[in-house]
């Protein structure tokens, strides 16, 4: 099988999913993960897909003629993907604290920093109910390699925890 990574975003609309969820089964794939969300009116998202090796061309083809309409940009993945160390574990954080500027790039500079590749990022804001001005929450699903020293990047987080003023949890 190959593999095809479909990065979509358009002005969001009824029918938007549909219209690639039937291009990808009119040429045999499989839509196999993704994630997509509207944010302020916008639909973006991405998709794996597989596809029989001898599909794949007419696939694409297919594919190119919806990002012909503004909606579809595509990229393919070729090769196997690296497999993960087996000491490898998953990190789960979490953000809370008033909205700022710089927030998500002062966390994600000590995740690099320390090697992590974040596989989820999920944000938002929203107002915050009793002390009034806005919350900005985060939760980011990491891997990290076995040569990560924990305790050294545990540290590096609550000392910008503490420089941004949110807090920071690890599970």
């Amino acid at each position: 099988m190959t593999t095809l990574i479909l990065t979509v975003a358009g002005a969001d609309r009824p029918g938007l999913v549909a219209a690639v969820a039937d291009v990808v089964d009119a040429h045999g794939g499989n839509w196999e993960n993704s994630s997509l969300a509207e944010l302020a009116g916008t639909f973006a998202g991405v998709i794996e897909v597989s596809v029989p090796p001898e599909h794949s061309d007419g696939l694409q083809t297919a594919l190119r003629e919806l990002q012909g309409q503004g909606l579809l940009t595509l990229a393919v993945r070729t090769g196997a993907t690296t497999a993960p160390d087996a000491e490898e574990r998953v990190l789960e954080i979490q953000v809370l604290g008033n909205d700022r500027p710089g927030i998500v790039r002062e966390v994600s500079g000590v995740l690099n920093a320390h090697d992590l590749s974040i596989e989820e990022l999920a944000t938002e804001t929203r107002d915050a109910a009793m002390a009034g001005g806005r919350l900005f929450e985060a939760s980011v699903v990491a891997r990290v390699p076995s040569s990560v020293d924990l305790e050294a990047l545990r540290r590096d987080l609550e000392r910008i925890a503490t420089e941004v003023q949110v807090d920071i949890t690890l599970a």
